[in-house]
């Protein structure tokens, strides 16, 4: 099945056949651990679409030989208790990953909560000590050891299918946010590539935005990117997520730019089911780098 559908004159990005490839690599790996790896994703109240989002990644976890536990807590639930759950989880055996699914209570503190998690076990890399790990690895440029924020990682892998080279290319990064702007930017500085940042303070967005050859937008804001705004052929990456009436849409009006851009990542099928996937290649690391991966347990 190709990565690649055309539409019109653009292509669109199959995020989800990708995800697949990358899932069958994981599936090899995990078959010749020593053990079963586990991975956690705590969900904190009743919310349909966040209960839903943590059923898929549970059933894709273990499709490809991850134990999946479940730990789901009322919404009543305080900050403190919350934490002493997590250092449970911290401690379980074989625990190869532990995320909390967001958006948390508004009365939970998020900070501590994500802080709470053994920064080994951050396969997000939301909490503090593995975000300064990830951006330390990224400014030293020291290999690929440290775990990575899934959805930047996300974005990069979709990149690389592509096979295109990036050395001399005009490559954009919409916003700076925590998940997508901030991390992605760092890892094509990792590359030795010089993305130029946009966000809402830049004064010439629009005439930096028209002469990118790459977009990578995680901003959230529904059909932003419209052809107007674009040169022919360029690649656009999108990250964001918005609703509408018609359910979750991208930064990219994809009707508005099918007749001009060259490759798009679609919302949804894109960037998300790439992001479960490197989520679980990072469970995959830290299994790979335990004790029982060397026999010693």
């Amino acid at each position: 099945m190709p990565s690649i559908i055309l539409l019109n004159y653009m292509q669109i990005i199959d995020g989800k056949n990708l995800s697949r490839e990358i899932l069958s690599e994981i599936k090899k790996e995990v078959a010749l651990l020593p053990f079963v790896p586990v991975f956690c994703d705590v969900l904190v109240g009743n919310d349909p679409s966040s209960a839903q989002y943590v059923r898929m990644k549970g059933k894709t976890a273990e499709s490809v030989g991850i134990r999946f536990h479940n730990a789901n807590f009322p919404e009543t639930i305080t900050t403190e208790d919350l934490i002493k759950e997590i250092n449970i989880l911290n401690k379980m055996e074989n625990m190869c990953g532990i995320i909390v699914q967001l958006p948390l209570p508004a009365h939970i503190d998020r900070e501590l909560a994500l802080d709470s998690i053994d920064s080994h076990l951050d396969v997000d890399c939301l909490g503090t000590v593995a975000s300064e790990k990830f951006y330390n690895a990224c400014l030293r440029r020291q290999g690929n050891t440290e775990l990575g924020f899934p959805t930047a990682l996300a974005c990069m892998a979709i990149l690389d299918s592509l096979n295109l080279d990036l050395a001399n290319k005009n490559i954009i990064v919409l916003g700076q946010g925590m998940l997508v702007g901030k991390p992605v930017t760092a890892l094509l500085k990792f590359r030795g590539l010089n993305p130029i940042v946009i966000t809402s303070k830049t004064g010439n967005k629009d005439e930096l935005i028209k002469q990118a050859d790459v977009i990578i937008s995680g901003i959230g804001k529904g059909a932003y990117i419209k052809n107007d705004m674009i040169k022919s052929g360029v690649i656009l990456i999108d990250a964001g997520a918005s609703e509408s009436d018609a359910g979750i849409i991208g930064d990219v009006d994809l009707d508005s730019v099918k007749d001009i851009a060259g490759y798009v990542s679609p919302v949804p099928g894109g960037v998300g089911p790439v992001t479960v996937a490197m989520l679980l290649r990072n469970v995959l690391k830290v299994a790979k780098s335990l004790p029982e991966q060397a026999g010693l347990k």
